[in-house]
């Protein structure tokens, strides 16, 4: 996915702009990037560093003193470098998104044939917030370049713009992203992660809508486009993405997470001694399901986290499967016996799973409930890239579907809708394939109630097939 900061301040702004960057790291692993404009030199500084072996904080903290400015705006990135820096006839600016655009290839050649041509790759490929920065020149305002992109794109995509005066906010049309505003006296913000705010003694003033662009300095903010009525806004950013002290749309992350455990767990008729979240996306809906079912919450595993944050994840597939095998310990003096229930975001491609089970099991564990906070993922996603796999057939479900149907295209309605029977044998091979002791997910009326928001403003593509671009 990714998330970025931006700040505008009446002094200078590299040591919010540095923090409020590094509490976007859980959200992407391969790249950040930050910039300032310096009016006093009037001139811009930037600097892109690699994530892929190391943490934010390593990469940009010795060169802190070079960044130098009153506002300035910084990436945690899963796909292009960026900031890209532009000089345009809307004037010089820098550019972050968090976006997936699915028609970028169709996008890049109708540029390509009107005479535009690009000039950043990344991996051989067009670099997509590069993209963005020329269909935003084709506009006559930075208002109407935005608009152009949120007509031309499939997919998502939020982006901050750092001009030589302000700082202009635009949320995904959509809102499948968020960004929220903060304020201090003499600066606001604007972040994907309302965590980012209160260490740095910003308060959040409000999240913006859906198509809303804002602009901003360190004294005021002004409309630029009213938000649309429409909102897809991810569900995922509660399951997994989303830091636990973080709040989407008036809704906090922890929180929800919680009583989607917690209604689980009233309705969860499994005899069990205990309740254990998996570190970290799953602890607070296993605190949750403790307080509903009524059983202790153990920690009878621990994340290793002085050498293995979240935000850390190799690009080698077999790196990141020992990785997730590594930052995991468990705890055999509080497993030995146990009727052990464990509780997990959700099940995308099923390898650490797979350890974990034959693991706990080896560990002295008696019976290892699964309880997943989502449901079953039937469906890549086409919007921010939650499960990045190149094919849907990544999924478990999907191989699974394959199976037991010869086609893994197959009735995914069925699968899809919690209680078939399709959707009961599926969730049955996925138990006998890891050796559980039994396995549920929560159906997706849970899930919606949880987040608190009418499903149709919700994203549930993954779960249910829905598409809206």
């Amino acid at each position: 996915m990714g998330g970025f900061f931006g700040v505008a301040a009446r002094q200078a702004c590299r040591t919010d702009l540095f923090y409020g960057v590094d509490y976007n790291s859980h959200l992407g692993t391969r790249r950040a990037g930050m910039a300032t404009f310096d009016a006093a030199e009037g001139r811009f500084c930037r600097s892109i560093h690699s994530l892929e072996s190391t943490y934010f904080r390593t990469k940009f903290e010795k060169e802190l003193d070079k960044f130098k400015g009153n506002q300035g705006i910084g990436v945690i990135s899963d796909t292009d470098p960026q900031p890209i820096v532009i000089n345009s006839h809307l004037g010089k600016y820098a550019i972050v998104t968090v976006a997936k655009i699915c028609n970028i290839e169709a996008l890049e050649r109708e540029l390509l044939d009107s005479g535009v041509h690009f000039g950043e790759l990344s991996s051989g490929s067009t670099n997509q917030t590069e993209l963005v920065a020329l269909l935003i020149n084709r506009g006559k305002t930075f208002k109407e370049g935005i608009e152009n992109v949120f007509a031309k794109i499939e997919g998502s995509c939020s982006m901050l713009i750092l001009t030589e005066k302000s700082i202009i906010a635009a949320r995904d049309k959509l809102g499948r992203t968020p960004i929220i505003i903060g304020h201090k006296e003499g600066a606001y913000a604007a972040a994907t992660e309302s965590t980012t705010f209160p260490n740095l003694d910003f308060e959040p003033v409000r999240d913006l809508g859906p198509g809303e662009i804002v602009e901003f300095d360190a004294d005021s903010i002004t409309q630029l486009r009213a938000p649309g009525n429409e909102m897809q806004i991810c569900s995922f950013l509660w399951v997994y993405y989303g830091f636990p002290t973080s709040c989407y749309e008036g809704k906090n992350v922890e929180e929800m997470r919680f009583d989607s455990g917690f209604k689980m767990g009233q309705t969860d008729d499994t005899e069990v001694d205990c309740a254990c979240g998996i570190p970290d996306s799953g602890v607070g809906m296993a605190l949750g399901y403790a307080a509903g079912k009524g059983v202790p919450y153990h920690r009878c595993i621990s994340k290793y986290t002085p050498t293995w944050p979240r935000s850390f994840t190799p690009s080698d597939q077999s790196m990141r499967n020992l990785v997730a095998r590594m930052k995991l310990v468990p705890n055999r003096a509080m497993l030995k016996g146990k009727r052990a229930l464990f509780c997990d975001d959700s099940i995308v491609r099923g390898t650490q799973l797979n350890d974990n089970v034959k693991g706990l099991f080896a560990d002295g564990a008696r019976e290892v409930h699964m309880r997943i906070a989502c449901p079953p993922l039937i469906y890549g996603c086409r919007y921010i890239g939650f499960t990045s796999s190149k094919s849907d057939m990544e999924l478990l479900t999907r191989r699974i579907i394959g199976e037991l149907e010869g086609d893994p295209n197959k009735n995914l309605d069925k699968y899809a809708t919690t209680g078939t029977p399709e959707y009961c044998a599926m969730v049955e091979k996925i138990r006998e394939r890891f050796g559980l002791t039994s396995l549920k997910f929560n159906p997706i009326e849970t899930l919606v109630e949880s987040i608190g928001l009418p499903k149709c403003k919700i994203c549930t593509h993954c779960f249910d097939g829905s598409s809206h671009f």
